[in-house]
């Protein structure tokens, strides 16, 4: 069993950048209240779907007269969640702040079976080794992220104690499970017409590729979690992906048949780019929420770069703020659009959620040397961050001797390819060292000027093409 959220001391908010001023941090450190009818996060644009929609009356007094527990599962395919799956985080971080239970379910078996929704081929079959890494890091994926919001965005000088998150892994029950008792109880329950029904299912029987049981099996076994969970939690509701409806409805059906009982699910809408394409890892274009996969500066990035067309949406869904505070939020984006007024709180609320106070910081570091022109903001970067912002750019090692001149260390470093190149560019201005223009080729460098107090080098040609130097000294 995995242990329940701790209580964190908030640490200091030491060294934090003088344009986030103090009435702003306290707005940002302000807990606003969920109310315990979930139902209304629809206003949000949280909830897609739900299923049955006909027990609204039931399911609005059950939510209000007593705490709910209620499930999201996550697949350990991968060692990291992504942006699509925070969105999940989010509904039930709402959902923890009404009061209700919640549970992360981590899928160490149905990762090894491969769900189909969305998919045109089968997964590629994961080793069961990979398979608990991943659940362990994802984990503390999910861990980090409620600890987050806890410190950062709850106010605990309110009497209300926020449940505990609870994270099972499912790998637990199957390891118990023989195959003739699941039959029994999942099988026996479930109806072949309606599993071919689902449009994963009849998609993929169409293709091509075709479905294999393992994949067919798949939503008997989210089926049977459920049902799991609501024997041991009394987990009346579900929440998932909006792709995942087929799954959710098998659910229903199991737990109806076995114990006569009605439980719901609710679907999220799928987080899409521009033209349409999930976010996830089979888009190939996964922002990752390990910051050893997407540092913090480039998820801080990706939410500043949304457009100004959706970055009310992403507001409300990617937030705690009220949603009079975004109408506010968005009056002055409009007044001053080029600002990006709303796409910078928002990559504040989401950088600081995910990676805490000290990813915030590092987004603002690595933001204001790059686009704020201000090469002093460079030597405020940790090497890693200064490695990780420039990870695509070539990298050297280089001993630093004495009298060594801006053309040795660039023609070593590989900026140019030969010095008649080097000179020209250098002396029009196309040069940079640590992001200042360096027009003499001639010129010694000079420690603290040119080399940064880690060591390095960050060396620019023209606009783009940057060259990292590591200094052996």
């Amino acid at each position: 069993m995995y242990p329940v959220l701790h209580t964190i001391r908030r640490p200091m908010l030491a060294g934090w950048f003088s344009h986030l001023a103090h009435h702003k941090l306290c707005l940002l450190l302000c807990r606003t209240y969920t109310s315990r009818n979930i139902l209304k996060l629809r206003e949000r644009g949280l909830w897609a779907d739900r299923f049955p929609d006909s027990n609204t009356n039931k399911l609005l007094e059950e939510l209000t007269r007593r705490p709910q527990t209620m499930y999201s599962g996550f697949d350990p395919t991968a060692d990291s969640l992504h942006v699509g799956n925070l969105l999940v985080l989010m509904a039930l971080l709402h959902c923890q702040r009404a009061g209700h239970n919640v549970i992360a379910l981590i899928g160490g078996a149905t990762a090894q079976v491969g769900d189909p929704s969305g998919k045109s081929s089968e997964r590629p079959l994961l080793d069961t080794d990979v398979v608990i890494d991943n659940a362990d890091k994802i984990s503390k994926n999910i861990y980090q992220i409620f600890d987050n919001h806890q410190q950062f965005f709850w106010d605990r000088g309110n009497d209300q104690q926020l449940p505990p998150l609870r994270i099972e892994n499912n790998l637990h029950w199957y390891r118990r499970l023989n195959v003739v008792d699941f039959l029994r109880v999942a099988g026996r329950n479930l109806r072949m017409g309606d599993m071919l029904s689902r449009t994963s299912v009849k998609s993929r029987l169409n293709s091509a590729e075709g479905l294999s049981f393992t994949e067919f099996s798949y939503q008997a076994l989210q089926a049977y979690d459920w049902l799991y969970l609501y024997d041991k939690y009394n987990c009346t509701i579900q929440i998932g992906g909006n792709d995942q409806m087929g799954n959710i409805y098998s659910g229903h059906q199991l737990i109806y048949r076995v114990n006569n009982a009605s439980v719901t699910g609710f679907t999220i809408p799928l987080i899409t780019n521009e033209i349409g394409d999930k976010f996830g890892k089979s888009a190939g274009n996964p922002v990752w929420l390990d910051s050893s996969k997407t540092s913090p500066f480039d998820l801080y990035q990706f939410f500043v770069r949304l457009k100004d067309s959706e970055v009310e949406k992403y507001l409300l869904l990617f937030t705690f703020l009220p949603i009079k505070d975004i109408k506010s939020i968005m009056e002055k984006h409009w007044s001053k659009p080029e600002s990006r007024h709303a796409q910078l709180k928002l990559a504040e609320k989401v950088t600081l959620l995910v990676h805490g106070e000290e990813g915030l910081e590092s987004a603002h570091r690595t933001t204001e040397a790059l686009f704020g022109n201000q090469p002093e903001a460079l030597a405020k970067m940790s090497t890693n961050e200064i490695e990780v912002v420039f990870k695509s750019a070539p990298s050297t090692s280089l001993l630093l001797e004495p009298g060594t001149s801006v053309l040795t260390m660039a023609l070593k470093a590989g900026c140019f390819a030969d010095e008649r190149d080097a000179r020209r560019i250098i002396e029009a201005g196309g040069f940079y060292i640590n992001l200042a223009r360096v027009n003499n080729p001639d010129l010694i460098l000079i420690p603290g000027a040119h080399i940064l107090s880690n060591g390095l080098t960050v060396a620019r040609v023209g606009k783009k093409n940057y060259y990292l130097i590591k200094w052996l000294m």
